[in-house]
C-alpha cells in the first residue's frame, strides 16, 4: 500500500475534524509546557552568620523535571523548606503560578491518626467521595419521589454521574490500589492501622498519598528511600508519565537519570542550571570545568608575565613600559577560580596477592521462614567485580555472612582461596569500634598503622582537623561511613565484602568510591540498591530469588537487558544449578524453623529499625552543627535528649540483632 493511500483513506470529514482536535490538544499542551508554575527571585537564607541559601533564581515550568543536586549539607532541604513555606526566606521571592497546587514529601516527616493504610489513602479523594456520597443519597430519594420531583432527581443525579466519571469517580480503588501495590504494599496490609506502621512504611504511605492527590508541582525529598528495587523502578515509570511538574532531591542516579529533564546544581548558596538528566549533567559540569580551568589558568599565566616583566623592569631602562604594564593589570578584570565540589580521593590498597581463585562455593543451602537458597554453586576468581541483586530480605546479607564466616549454611561448603584476606563493609556500620576516637578506631587489630599514615588515610575519605579527635558514635551517618571505609583500607586485604557501602554518601562521595573500586586491584563481592553504583563497579551478578541464586556475566545494564528479553528468566545462559524441594527437605526445615527462638524475619525487622534509628540519629546531628540551633537554647536541650534516647535505643537493637543472629 502507498502512502498516497493512506492519506486518501484518512482524509474524510470524521478524520479530518479528528486531526483539527489532535493538532489542537498538541497546541494546547504546548502552551501549557511554557506556562511557568514556580519562580524563584534572588532567594536567601542564613542561620546565625553562615549564610545557606545566597541569592537563588530558577523557575519551573508546567509538567518539567527538576532534579536538585549537591553535596550533603548544602542547603537542599532548607532550599526545600522555603519552597514548601514551611520556612520564610530572609530577602527574595518564591512565586507560584495562581491556582497551582503543590505537594511536599519531607524525608522524616509523620503520619498519625486510627485510620488504615487504605482509608489514609482514600482521604485523599474526600471531594469525590462526597460527591458519590450525594449521588448515592440522590439515588436513595428517587427510589420514593413523587413523579414531579423525580425527574428533578434524575437529572441531578445523571450530573453527579457524568462529573464522578470525568473527574475518575469510578475509578478511585484500583488507583488506589495500583499505587499501593506499586509502592510495595501488600494487600494484607491496605487494612493496616497507621500506628502499626514502620517509619518506612509511613514514609512509602506519604508518597502514596503524594501521588494519588496529583499536584501541579511536586517537591519529593529522597523518595525512593525506604523503597526496594522493584518499587523504585514503578516509581521512575511513574513519575515519568505524570503531568505534575516536579523537583526531586535524591542520591539515587539511576532514578534521576530516568525521571529528570533538568538538572539544577546548589553550592555554596546559588544554583546552576544544566539542560538534561543527570548523566548529561555530569558530562555538561566537567566539560564547563575544564573550559573554566583553562580560562582561569591562562589568566593566571599571563598575569604572572606581567608581574615578572614589572619586577624585572621597575627600576631600569624599560620602566616606561613596566608602568605601562602595572596599568594594564590593574585594568584586568580577574576570573574567579572555577567553584569546584571536591570529592575524597579513597584509595583501597590491595595487600598480598590471592591465588586465582577467591571464592568457592559448593550445594550452598540457607533457609529460616523460607528457602533462602538452595544447592548453589558458584566461583569468583581474583580480581573480578561481583554485585548481588534481590529484594529486601531475600537473603543478600546472609549469603555474605555465609562467605564470611559469621551465619553457617545448612548444606554445603565456601572455600577461601590461598592467601585470601577478606575486609567486611556491614551496612550496620558494626565493625569498627564506635566507643574510640576515630585516629584510634581506624587502627585494624594485629596490624602496625603509624598515626600519620592513619591520618593521611582519614583525610583520603574526606575526614581531617579535629574530626578525627570524635568518638566514632558521634559521628554524622554520612561521616561515620567514611571511616569504615578508611577502617577497610587500613586492613590493606585483597577481598572487600560490601554491604550497602553507599548509604549516607553523597554524590561525589559515592562516585569516588566508584572510581576507587574499579581501579582496586582486589576482589569485591556487594551489595547496593544504588543500581548507577552497580553498572559502574560490578561486572558479574548474582541474583538472589527466592529459593535460588543464579549469575549474570555483566553489569546492570545486562540485567535489564535479559530481563526486557526474558522476563522469567533474567539470567539466561547462567551456571545455576536449581533443585526442587523435596516433602522430606520442607518436614525438616519446618522442624528447624520451630526450634529458633527468633525467626529470621525478626532480624530483618531489627536491621530496619537500626537503620531507621541511625538516619533519625544522622537528621539530629546535622541538626545540632546547624546555626539555626544557636538562637535556641530550649531546642538545643531537646535535640540532644533525642540524640540519648536514640543512641540508648540503638545500643538495645544491636544487642537484639547480636543474639538474633547468634540464634539462627
Amino acid at each position: 500500500m502507498a502512502v498516497s493511500d493512506v492519506v486518501l483513506r484518512c482524509d474524510g470529514p470524521y478524520h479530518r475534524k479528528h486531526r483539527q482536535a489532535s493538532q489542537a490538544r498538541k497546541k494546547i499542551a504546548k502552551l501549557s509546557s511554557t506556562m511557568i508554575v514556580l519562580t524563584v527571585s534572588g532567594v536567601a537564607k542564613r542561620y546565625g552568620a553562615d549564610p545557606v541559601l545566597a541569592g537563588v533564581s530558577f523557575d519551573v515550568r508546567a509538567g518539567e523535571k527538576v532534579g536538585l543536586v549537591g553535596p550533603n549539607g548544602v542547603g537542599k532541604t532548607t532550599l526545600f523548606n522555603v519552597l514548601a513555606g514551611v520556612d520564610e526566606p530572609d530577602s527574595g521571592e518564591v512565586r507560584f503560578s495562581t491556582g497551582v497546587r503543590v505537594g511536599y514529601l519531607e524525608q522524616h516527616a509523620s503520619l498519625e491518626g486510627s485510620q488504615t493504610v487504605w482509608e489514609a489513602s482514600r482521604e485523599v479523594f474526600r471531594d469525590l467521595l462526597n460527591l458519590a456520597n450525594e449521588a448515592e443519597l440522590v439515588a436513595t430519594q428517587m427510589a420514593t419521589a413523587e413523579d414531579s420531583q423525580r425527574t428533578l432527581l434524575e437529572k441531578k443525579f445523571d450530573q453527579l454521574q457524568q462529573e464522578l466519571q470525568h473527574r475518575g469517580g469510578y475509578e478511585l480503588d484500583h488507583r488506589i490500589e495500583r499505587v499501593l501495590d506499586g509502592l510495595g504494599f501488600r494487600k494484607d496490609e491496605f487494612q493496616q492501622p497507621l500506628g502499626q506502621l514502620s517509619g518506612g512504611q509511613k514514609n512509602r504511605l506519604l508518597l502514596a498519598k503524594l501521588l494519588l492527590w496529583e499536584p501541579d508541582l511536586m517537591l519529593l525529598d529522597e523518595p525512593s528511600n525506604h523503597l526496594d528495587m522493584e518499587a523504585t523502578q514503578w516509581l521512575e515509570g511513574y513519575l515519568s508519565a505524570s503531568s505534575s511538574a516536579l523537583i526531586v532531591v535524591s542520591h539515587d542516579r539511576f532514578l534521576l537519570n530516568q525521571v529528570t529533564q533538568r538538572t539544577l546544581e546548589l553550592f555554596e548558596g546559588t544554583t546552576d542550571s544544566y539542560k538534561g538528566n543527570f548523566l548529561a549533567y555530569w558530562r555538561q559540569k566537567e566539560e564547563r570545568l575544564q573550559s573554566q580551568r583553562r580560562t582561569y589558568e591562562r589568566q593566571q599565566d599571563e598575569i604572572a608575565r606581567i608581574e615578572d616583566f614589572i619586577r624585572r623592569n621597575h627600576h631600569g631602562q624599560k620602566h616606561a613600559q613596566a608602568e605601562d604594564r602595572r596599568k594594564k593589570l590593574e585594568k584586568i578584570e580577574r576570573v574567579d577560580s572555577p567553584r569546584e565540589i571536591l570529592a575524597p580521593a579513597m584509595v583501597f590498597p590491595a595487600g598480598q596477592r590471592a591465588g586465582d581463585i577467591v571464592i568457592r562455593a559448593a550445594g550452598l543451602t540457607k533457609a529460616y521462614e523460607f528457602p533462602l537458597f538452595e544447592k548453589f554453586d558458584f566461583t569468583i576468581e581474583r580480581g573480578q567485580k561481583w554485585g548481588i541483586l534481590g529484594p529486601n530480605g531475600c537473603g543478600k546479607t546472609t549469603l555474605l555472612r555465609c562467605i564470611t564466616g559469621e551465619v553457617k549454611p545448612d548444606e554445603g561448603e565456601i572455600r577461601l582461596g590461598s592467601n585470601v584476606e577478606i575486609a567486611y563493609f556491614d551496612q550496620l556500620l558494626t565493625p569498627m569500634d564506635s566507643g574510640a576516637e576515630l585516629l584510634e578506631a581506624v587502627r585494624p587489630k594485629g596490624k602496625t598503622i603509624t598515626e600519620q599514615v592513619r591520618r593521611d588515610l582519614l583525610a583520603r575519605f574526606g575526614l581531617t582537623g579535629d574530626i578525627v579527635f570524635q568518638k566514632a558514635n558521634s559521628l554524622s551517618g554520612g561521616q561515620r561511613n567514611r571511616a569504615c571505609l578508611a577502617f577497610l583500607a587500613a586492613q590493606a586485604a585483597n577481598l572487600l565484602i560490601l554491604d550497602e557501602p553507599t548509604n549516607h554518601l553523597d554524590l561525589w562521595a559515592r562516585d569516588a568510591l566508584e572510581a576507587c573500586l574499579k581501579g582496586f586491584a582486589g576482589t569485591v563481592l556487594l551489595v547496593s540498591h544504588d543500581r548507577f553504583f552497580l553498572n559502574r563497579v560490578a561486572d558479574h551478578l548474582l541474583v538472589v530469588e527466592p529459593g535460588r541464586i543464579r549469575t549474570i556475566e555483566g553489569n546492570y545494564d545486562t540485567y535489564l537487558a535479559l530481563a526486557r528479553r526474558d522476563p522469567a528468566c533474567a539470567a539466561a545462559g547462567s551456571n545455576k544449578r536449581e533443585s526442587s524441594v523435596t516433602s522430606r527437605d520442607q518436614d525438616r526445615q519446618l522442624a528447624k524453623r520451630k526450634r529458633r527462638k527468633f525467626p529470621y524475619r525478626k532480624v530483618v525487622d531489627i536491621e530496619a529499625e537500626i537503620m531507621e534509628c541511625e538516619a533519625r540519629l544522622e537528621e539530629l546531628h546535622e541538626s545540632l552543627a546547624s546555626p539555626e540551633l544557636l538562637r535556641d537554647g530550649q531546642r538545643i536541650k531537646a535535640t540532644k535528649a533525642e540524640v540519648d534516647q536514640q543512641r540508648s535505643k540503638l545500643t538495645t537493637l544491636y544487642e537484639h540483632w547480636e543474639e538474633a543472629v547468634e540464634l539462627n
